[in-house]
């Protein structure tokens, strides 16, 4: 059996830490990196029996990276404090580590969101790559919607990872605004330019392959807002980054 760690980034998460940590003590170390948290993540995850280390911020690729590189053993499962590995992914883990046959794994991620899972449009199977050496892989630096690279063979396991996204629609708005300043900016640093063309057909292109082809309509009202709220947030990137680019002419 092949050693795993399993690795956390977290930032006041202390109504969630702990059933993250809990869906994850199959593995052999948990480490918890902090970025500085006021209540009681830090407290919570070392009376679980993790290993806490604080880091001030480094963009989500950089943190979680940081965390990847603290871990005990070659083999590392990543996962968000809002995310909860179901019984049936902790198997299939298991299974995999007695033999590994790949240098990485990916799984299906379901997105809950109003209180309702989504089994369509971009709720699911939002498939994520999160298992692996970090010899043969590891996050990209990307300040937001960071992801794993991988030199080697990658392959698909069963299970889902739950992922609780929001609280309350207003903390999950507040949250894509966060987001998309901070894609909007990383845009702009990369020399990005963008007109109205794009700013008008993105959300469209958006709407019209999760809600139609994918099905998002069959998530009901859940699946609506979610995909709404998805085509702003194409929108809203786009029209922050003509904004920083305005500015840069004047």
């Amino acid at each position: 059996m092949h050693k795993l760690t399993a690795t956390i980034i977290t930032l006041n998460e202390a109504s969630r830490i702990a059933r993250c940590i809990e869906s994850v003590q199959f593995a052999d170390e948990v480490v918890v990196v902090d970025s500085g948290s006021t209540d009681d993540t830090c407290r919570i995850a070392q009376e679980m029996g993790c290993r806490v280390i604080t880091q001030e911020w480094l963009g989500y690729g950089g943190q979680k990276q940081f965390a990847v590189d603290l871990a005990s053993s070659d083999w590392v499962l990543c996962v968000d404090a809002d995310e909860v590995v179901t019984s049936e992914l902790a198997a299939s883990i298991k299974q995999v580590m007695q033999r590994p046959d790949a240098e990485a794994y990916s799984f299906p991620r379901r997105n809950y969101f109003l209180g309702e899972p989504l089994r369509y449009g971009e709720g699911y199977p939002d498939r994520s790559l999160r298992l692996f050496n970090r010899k043969k892989a590891g996050w990209t630096q990307d300040l937001v919607h960071e992801a794993v690279r991988c030199e080697g063979r990658i392959q698909k396991l069963e299970g889902d990872l739950n992922h609780f996204s929001e609280e309350t629609i207003s903390q999950y708005l507040a949250k894509q605004n966060k987001y998309t300043q901070i894609q909007a900016e990383d845009m702009f640093r990369r020399g990005k330019k963008v007109g109205l063309g794009k700013i008008l057909v993105s959300p469209i292109i958006r709407f019209f392959k999760f809600y139609i082809l994918r099905r998002g309509f069959l998530d009901g009202m859940p699946g609506f807002v979610h995909i709404v709220i998805g085509c702003m947030n194409s929108f809203m990137k786009y029209v922050k980054l003509y904004e920083l680019s305005s500015k840069n002419r004047d």
